[in-house]
């Protein structure tokens, strides 16, 4: 199927940024639970103020994501895995710099270098399954 039209980058990119969240977020997660450093992966504790589960939350950010990056990723000049690499790299910056002091959380999670590394080892999976699972759909 080869996907040409804004629509379908869209549709397709959050598709693609949900599903990898599901199998490369949650695998990595899983991973770093077997070596004790996380709580179970697809965590179903509900989140205010609607009550969604977190494992959802997961799904539709890491699916907006996606969509902004079908938008973007057919126009880059790399492969799609190496460009879903870099989506990973600037979503952790984005959860640092941006959503944790929204939450009133210290910026950057205090610099705590554990926990930084952690980030990266969920975050920069998800980015390559977005742009690998991208890529399968030929989006030109």
């Amino acid at each position: 199927m080869r996907a040409t039209g804004l629509p379908a980058r869209v549709s397709l990119g959050f598709i693609a940024g949900a599903v990898s969240v599901l199998v490369f977020h949650q695998g990595a997660w899983a991973l770093l639970y077997f070596a004790k450093l996380m709580p179970p992966p697809y965590p179903v504790a509900s989140l205010p103020p609607y009550g969604v589960p977190q494992i959802v939350d997961f799904c539709f950010w890491g699916g907006i994501w996606g969509a902004a990056y079908g938008c973007v990723a057919p126009r880059l000049s790399i492969p799609y895995w190496l460009s879903g690499l870099l989506l990973g790299l600037v979503a952790a910056l984005a959860y640092w710099l941006v959503v944790l002091p929204l939450k009133g959380q210290p910026f950057a999670g205090g610099w705590v270098w554990q926990s930084m590394l952690i980030v990266l080892a969920i975050q920069l999976p998800w980015g390559f399954g977005t742009g690998v699972i991208l890529s399968l759909f030929r989006i030109r």
